[in-house]
C-alpha cells in the first residue's frame, strides 16, 4: 500500500509521515527542498528563491519523489504535492492547520520570534502556492477533491493524527473505504 501524505509547511506532515511510517513497517520517503539545497550546498531560503525562477527544481524534486515510492511496493510518502504527484496512491492525507499554529511549531522547531515565523509561513505559503499552480495547475490550498481524508492537526498530537490514518489504512485494506 502507498500512502501519500501533504500539507503546507508545519501541519506535521514529516512527523506524522515517520511516526506512520514507523507503525506500518514501511520505507518512509520524505525527500525535501531542505535536502536538494544541502545536495547542491545552498542555504535553503536561498534554494527556495532560485525555485521562484527554477521550475525544474520543483519538477526533479516531484519526479524523484514519485520514482522512490513506486521503486517499493509499501511505502508513506510525504511531500507538500504527495497526494497530486503520486496518482497511483492508495490512501492520500491532507493535513491542515492554521497559519498560527504552524508558525508556533516551525518556531519551536527552529526559533525565532513568533513574528518572524508567521511572516515566512504566510510568505512561503503563498509562493509555494503560486509557484504550484503555474508549474502543475495545482491548487494546493483546496484538497477535498483529491485527498481521502482531511484531518485538521491544530489540536491533535501526531499520534492521534498517526491513529486516525492507520484506521483508514485498516478500512482501506478491509475495502471499507473505497
Amino acid at each position: 500500500m502507498r500512502i501519500a501524505i501533504s500539507s503546507r509547511s508545519g501541519c506535521g506532515n514529516t512527523t506524522v509521515t515517520k511516526l506512520l511510517a514507523e507503525k506500518l513497517g514501511y520505507p518512509m520517503i520524505n525527500f525535501t527542498f531542505r535536502q536538494m539545497a544541502e545536495e547542491r550546498g545552498m542555504d535553503f531560503w536561498d534554494f527556495c528563491r532560485l525555485a521562484e525562477t527554477d521550475y525544474d527544481i520543483d519538477r526533479e524534486l516531484d519526479r524523484r519523489q514519485v520514482e522512490m515510492a513506486m521503486s517499493v511496493p509499501d511505502c508513506v510518502l510525504g511531500s507538500r504535492l504527495a497526494i497530486w504527484m503520486l496518482r497511483d496512491a492508495d490512501l492520500k492525507v491532507y493535513l491542515t492547520a492554521s497559519a498560527e499554529t504552524r508558525a508556533k511549531r516551525i518556531q519551536r522547531r527552529e526559533g525565532g520570534s513568533f513574528e518572524e515565523r508567521y511572516n515566512q509561513t504566510v510568505n512561503r505559503d503563498s509562493h509555494d502556492t503560486r509557484r504550484y499552480m503555474k508549474i502543475y495547475g495545482i491548487d494546493n490550498t483546496s484538497a477535498e477533491e483529491v485527498a481521502d481524508i482531511v484531518i485538521a492537526t491544530d489540536e491533535r498530537t501526531p499520534e492521534e493524527i498517526v491513529e486516525i490514518i492507520a484506521e483508514a489504512v485498516r478500512k482501506k485494506k478491509s475495502g471499507v473505504l473505497a
